[in-house]
């Protein structure tokens, strides 16, 4: 038993750290509620930060890293409404798991050691901590849980989010080798390859919290599909946080083991995972003997080494992110090429639809005609002007109202009930206008994003052709039957001077002509024929003339309402369909931005997974 007097004599034969904190000379029971939290206590070092050390500067490789986490975070909370909860899983659960260690002391760097069985990783961590800690034996499985060697105090918050207890946390012996790994929390695994699923689920749960991973193989399972397959394959880009130890090379004569571990380097290469080689990151791949003890202090030099740099946390984030960058790749970059907005071309096509829909060209030339007939009333002659008068005496006026509402294809009030086959196109083409125009603005954007975009127009049109109907009877119904007559221009009064002329020449003539049939003037038949004949040409002509110069305005004017018409139907379907559009592709151009900067520096891992 060791109590807290004990401080100058600091070794464990048995290798645990479990040593009373308390006041006077209690002593742990192993196993026990109050010996757990005992040690829990004893490695924390309660009184001095509680396993939270202060946060020292970050360095360059950390800034990046957090502002990779602050887009990442930036980008889920963009594409939460977007995309399926399932989708955004993996990268909550990455910015989850690196606040926690974030959030725990950046002096310690917890290294795990997996293996298949029989590798001999329970003996690796033994002589890596100088001690025997855990159990060894040819009784397969043999460790059933975790179990943590911790070389300094501080970490009991790491370990508590590994969720070892306290009766599986140990300490090493202090020796000067030992005093080279100070801040390293050494785990030891079950097998995870063990038939009891309990065991590899420790190992799956570990693995994806720990900074860097020792992965043991032996010269019989070195090749095991399981491992590449299910562990290292998919931890491919976590090279440089990964340690490839082939143990029992003694068992291997001559060049065997030379061999062996160039064929290892070959299936990791062909896993996608790069080796540190030649000075350059990756994983680190060396032959050991844990039972004879040959390469393990090289092994330990390289993890005292790794644990003295400080940066594994942080790699090993930064890795978890570039895989979550890699998988959430599909879902923001397509192969083809999105504009920036939708482009004018479809934009125009959909004003085109969506004006031909409310019949702007139509009332355009309904507005036409109808300056032109304000122009035929004013400088046609009177005898013109009055059969006109006696044929809409002899025609309802309804009549020529509902005939012209009819121009624009039957959308004005006073079509009260407009044939179906017709309400059925109009709002065909309306629909048909909304499909391209969502199409356009989808094209090369990712599928999830697309189907957004496509959605956000379909929403934005349900009440579309309502409100082109509206703008239909309230601009188009105008045109076709105004309350106001159209503008005349300034010839307009030396127009209808000039026809009033030619109809006092007519009744001039025609009174000279009757006053010398009646005897009271002198018989001169010539002049007031030629009079007469001069007004009756004369008023046609003037009429004609002002028919042909009434062209340029009336088309002008119905120009014009056609142009209001078509501005009209634009600024309704620009409100609801594209302004709405626009702002979906705003958005997708936004997570695109936070994506590059979550994405940047995974290039490499993408290249070696392709």
């Amino acid at each position: 038993m060791t109590t807290v007097t004990d401080r100058t004599d600091d070794r464990w034969d048995d290798g645990f750290i479990a040593r009373s904190r308390r006041t006077g000379e209690t002593d742990i029971e192993d196993g026990g509620d109050e010996g757990d939290d005992a040690l829990v206590r004893a490695v924390s070092g309660v009184g001095s930060d509680g396993g939270k050390a202060p946060s020292p500067p970050l360095s360059p490789e950390g800034q990046a890293l957090r502002t990779r986490l602050e887009a990442l975070r930036q980008l889920v909370g963009l594409s939460r409404t977007r995309l399926d909860g399932k989708t955004l899983a993996e990268a909550g659960r990455v910015l989850d798991e690196a606040a926690a260690r974030r959030g725990l002391s950046p002096q310690h760097t917890v290294v795990a050691i997996a293996g298949a069985t029989g590798s001999g990783k329970s003996t690796l961590f033994n002589a890596l901590a100088g001690v025997q800690i855990s159990e060894t034996g040819l009784r397969r499985p043999t460790t059933a849980a975790p179990i943590a060697c911790s070389w300094s105090d501080g970490a009991a918050g790491l370990l508590d989010r590994l969720e070892i207890p306290g009766r599986l946390r140990r300490r090493p012996r202090e020796t000067s080798e030992a005093g080279a790994l100070r801040g390293m929390v050494l785990v030891d695994l079950p097998d995870l390859d063990s038939a009891l699923g309990a065991h590899r689920e420790h190992v799956d749960r570990v693995l994806a919290l720990v900074d860097a991973v020792v992965w043991v193989v032996d010269p019989e399972k070195y090749a095991d599909a399981v491992l590449h397959e299910r562990y290292l394959r998919p931890l491919a880009g976590h090279a440089e946080v990964t340690f490839v130890v082939l143990n029992q090379i003694d068992r291997l004569p001559g060049e065997s083991a030379d061999l062996v571990l160039d064929d290892l380097r070959r299936l990791l290469d062909d896993d996608g995972m790069a080796l540190g080689e030649h000075d350059e990151p990756g994983a680190t791949v060396l032959g050991l003997s844990a039972l004879t003890g040959e390469g393990v202090g090289e092994l330990r030099e390289l993890l005292a080494q790794f644990t003295q740099e400080k940066g594994a946390a942080t790699r090993r984030i930064s890795a978890d992110v570039d895989r979550a960058a890699l998988r959430l790749r599909p879902l923001y970059v397509a192969d083809g090429h999105p504009g920036p907005e939708i482009g004018e071309a479809a934009r125009a096509e959909f004003e085109d639809r969506l004006a031909e829909a409310v019949g702007a060209y139509a009332a355009g030339l309904a507005a036409e005609r109808a300056w032109r007939r304000n122009a035929g009333k004013a400088c046609g002659t009177p005898w013109l002007r009055l059969w006109r008068w006696y044929e809409n005496r002899r025609a309802p006026r309804t009549l020529a109202g509902l005939a012209a509402l009819a121009v624009i294809g039957g959308r004005g009030p006073a079509a009260a009930q407009p044939p179906a086959e017709e309400e059925v196109t109009a709002r065909q083409r309306v629909e048909q206008a909304v499909r391209t125009v969502a199409d356009a603005a989808a094209e090369g954007l990712p599928d999830a994003w697309a189907q957004a975009v496509r959605e956000t127009a379909v929403r934005g049109a349900e009440q579309l052709p309502e409100a082109l109907d509206e703008i239909a009877v309230t601009l188009g119904s105008a045109v076709a039957v105004p309350s106001v007559k159209p503008p005349r221009p300034r010839w307009w009064p030396a127009a209808v001077l000039a026809q009033a002329a030619m109809t006092l020449v007519q009744i001039y003539g025609g009174l000279w002509l009757v006053g010398q049939i009646a005897g009271v003037l002198e018989p001169r038949l010539m002049p007031p024929v030629l009079l007469m004949a001069a007004g009756i040409v004369g008023g046609p002509l003037v009429e004609w003339a002002c028919s042909v110069a009434a062209r340029g305005p009336a088309r002008r004017y119905g120009q014009d309402a056609e142009r209001r018409l078509r501005q009209a139907a634009a600024g309704c379907g620009r409100a609801r369909v594209l302004e709405p559009v626009a702002a979906e592709l705003l958005r997708y151009r936004e997570v695109r931005e936070q994506y590059a900067t979550v994405s940047a520096g995974g290039t490499r891992l993408s290249t070696t997974r392709q």
